[in-house]
């Protein structure tokens, strides 16, 4: 049974709380309210930017005093704001605990026509001020609309923790060498071969700054890309066994550069979610005993894709080197002139065994781990193992595409002299919130399976050191 690629198109985005929105304000006016240290983390955070602070307070607190003494964009004036004041301002920001101020900065703002922000009261507010990772030029802000900004401020040091202080220096280098890539005599397709060598080189080099020298190399490594008839690449990457958390980070990074992304059925939603918006998503699944695209089609797609210039990820669920038939597609695209670029995945066996809370292997039971797939291409029973070694008490098999073929394989087992009461356990949907275990030996699981109703991917685990605690 064979089926078409299929394209499907992005969902459309989900609602949103508040709109992000990063706003250059260098040379700009922006007007500051309040006399306490509130008041003082708005001035500091807007004459960071460049801008011209004016502050009004009637008693302006010391850290206040030492803002405005530490940057000449900043001017204190000892009153109460006016109406006039607003006139002219591009941004205004208030910290004050005084309801009739914070009215009278409402109204005046109003008047002038300048965007607002008081602290602490959101329903008087015209914008939010999130939580803020400053890598500048790199900047991440994070809100959750007002509603807790503890949790904001959790959620900006797990991803501070993510994103080093380095990574500021090669923002910088983004910055600076943007108009010589633009005037180097690279085309876009070369250009933006550029900007994928840097990002792969800043991630790999994460620790340390980017030097001229790197800006010369990735220039000419991507002028001699631009002048091979050949212009596409293709990454194989690993989507895991269906936990979105178990996709590594270089697999999330390729899949957030595609262009056009061609994935399995097994591939879940919340991973495809991690492409860019404008990316093409292709469905091109293989399932067993259901309708399937052929192998064929799917390698000649990869080809063209990549002979029109696309950036491709090939996205497999689990490891794409383990029965997902990766050979072919890596052979139909060196044959045509392309390199192909691999990042593995968390293989569903690693995902089953978790689930066991058990290891693979033991030193004194199993020193050995073997994957076998349960059915040819033909969706017939294989018959070609070696036998010996699947019922060699000292190792652990994980059995792929193993659920309607069980039977047969636990009877053959047994007759090849594997024990009636090794154990073995079928994991439905490893890693995911939908997860199930089915727990047995080789002869009573397959009867066990069949008073279950099975809709999702299957892990078949055999062993004895499964059971070891």
């Amino acid at each position: 049974m064979t089926r078409k690629p299929d394209e499907v198109s992005s969902s459309l985005m989900q609602p949103l709380e508040t709109l992000p929105v990063f706003y250059p304000l260098a040379g700009k006016r922006v007007v500051v309210i309040g006399d306490g240290e509130g008041a003082a983390w708005k001035v500091d955070l807007a004459a960071a930017t460049g801008a011209q602070v004016d502050v009004f307070a009637r008693d302006p607190c010391e850290k206040l005093r030492e803002i405005a003494s530490d940057r000449d964009n900043v001017v204190i004036y000892e009153r109460a704001a006016a109406p006039a004041d607003f006139e002219g301002a591009t941004l205004a920001f208030g910290a004050t605990f005084d309801d009739a101020e914070a009215e009278a900065a409402r109204k005046a703002a109003d008047a002038a026509g300048v965007a607002l922000n008081l602290a602490d009261r959101p329903a008087m507010s015209d914008f939010i001020m999130g939580a803020i990772v400053n890598r500048s030029p790199l900047v991440i802000g994070v809100s959750t609309g007002g509603a807790s900004p503890v949790f904001a401020q959790a959620v900006r040091g797990r991803i501070e923790s993510l994103v080093p202080a380095t990574f500021s220096a090669w923002a910088k280098a983004a910055q600076e060498w943007r108009p010589q890539v633009l005037s180097s005599g690279l085309d876009f397709l070369a250009r933006r071969d550029f900007w994928r060598r840097f990002t792969r080189l800043a991630f790999r080099d994460i620790e340390r700054a980017p030097t001229q020298t790197d800006r010369d190399a990735l220039l000419a490594e991507a002028r001699a890309a631009g002048d091979d008839a050949v212009r596409g690449r293709v990454t194989l990457v690993g989507a895991g066994p269906g936990d979105p958390e178990l996709m590594t980070l270089k697999g999330l990074r390729a899949l957030a550069g595609a262009d056009v992304v061609l994935f399995d059925d097994l591939v879940p939603a919340s991973i495809l979610d991690f492409a860019r918006r404008e990316a093409t998503r292709i469905n091109v699944g293989k399932r067993g005993y259901a309708p399937s695209v052929r192998q064929e089609e799917i390698t000649t797609l990869l080809v063209e894709l990549a002979r029109a210039g696309k950036n491709v990820v090939r996205l497999k669920g689990g490891d794409p080197l383990i029965f997902g038939r990766a050979n072919e597609e890596i052979a139909a695209l060196r044959e045509a002139g392309f390199a192909i670029e691999i990042v593995p995945g968390v293989t569903a066996a690693c995902a089953g065994a978790a689930a066991l809370g058990a290891s693979l292997t033991s030193r004194e039971t199993a020193r050995r781990v073997q994957f076998i797939t349960a059915h040819t291409k033909d969706g017939e029973f294989p018959e070609d193992f070696d036998w010996s070694a699947l019922a060699d008490r000292r190792a652990t098999t994980a059995v792929y595409m193993g659920n309607r073929t069980l039977p047969a394989l636990s009877r053959r087992l047994l007759e090849e002299g594997m024990a009636h009461d090794t154990p073995a356990f079928v994991i439905e949907r490893a890693s995911t919130a939908e997860e199930r275990v089915i727990r047995g030996t080789i002869s009573d699981l397959p009867a066990k399976v069949a008073q279950e109703r099975l809709t999702g991917p299957v892990m078949v685990l055999i062993g004895w050191a499964l059971i070891e605690n």
